[in-house]
């Protein structure tokens, strides 16, 4: 094993002691300085997780939630540099912790947060105007061929818990006491300009708005949702895709704008 390597896993692992070639400069011990170093590390990881998921530490509370993180800290370190992007498998780690199986919509919650921090530091893409949406639309003919490419910060979550309710409430949205953690929600996450919205959607919007993500045509989008829910009205979600800048381009069979 590499002398980095070896550093690396004796740093998050606090069973794990410090390498014998970690020498210091003025011969003082090195194992209690690494101690130190080795707790920023891991406390400064932990308090990342906890900038990137916030509602995550109201439900659960302070101090539990250092204890788990405290886990996933040592078991899933970064993968990258840039903090703001820690936690990708944090929602897969609280399904599988034992004392989180308790609250069976934490999970999911954590993934609405983590949903909204990829779609602020999603890539830049125009949308189209409406004027030239509105003139695709024109043709009811195209309308059985159109698909949408849409914006990188588009995200539905489809869960089985009260997560937009849940979250909204620790936003202020809603009163807390109003929450039923068991009603299921879909939620719509997209970048508005500066501006990352989260909206509760029905299950037919969901449908329709996850198959235009999978470039299936507008006309099958809209079937699938009628077949859920045959008084589906898409307007109102097409409208909102429009009006927030979310498609970026169309095509009808072989042509593109």
């Amino acid at each position: 094993m590499g002398y980095q390597s070896e550093f690396s896993r004796a740093l998050l692992n606090g069973q794990q002691p410090c390498s014998a070639r970690l020498k210091t400069w003025n011969g003082s011990d090195s194992s209690s300085r690494f101690a130190v170093y080795r707790n920023n590390v891991v406390s400064s990881l932990i308090n990342a997780l906890a900038d990137n998921f916030p509602v995550i530490v109201q439900l659960v509370g302070d101090d539990f939630f250092r204890a788990m993180a405290t886990v996933f800290v040592r078991e899933f370190p970064p993968q990258t540099r840039i903090l703001s992007y820690y936690g990708a498998g944090f929602a897969r780690f609280i399904e599988a912790f034992p004392p989180a199986q308790s609250l069976p919509y934490l999970a999911d919650v954590a993934r609405l947060e983590f949903a909204r921090i990829q779609a602020y530091h999603s890539a830049d893409v125009a949308g189209l105007g409406a004027e030239q949406i509105a003139q695709a639309l024109a043709n009811p003919e195209a309308l059985v061929q159109m698909t949408f490419s849409l914006h990188p910060s588009l995200t539905v979550l489809n869960s089985a818990y009260g997560i937009v309710s849940l979250w909204g409430a620790h936003q202020g949205h809603i009163e807390i006491e109003r929450v039923n953690p068991s009603n299921a929600e879909n939620a719509l996450i997209l970048r508005n300009q500066l501006d990352v919205e989260v909206m509760q959607i029905s299950a037919a919007a969901a449908l329709f708005i996850g198959a235009l993500m999978d470039r299936k045509t507008l006309a099958a989008a809209a079937e699938y949702a009628t077949d859920l829910q045959p008084d589906f009205d898409l307007t109102p979600y097409l409208a909102h895709l429009i009006q927030t800048g979310v498609i970026s381009s169309y095509s009808v069979s072989n042509s593109a704008a």
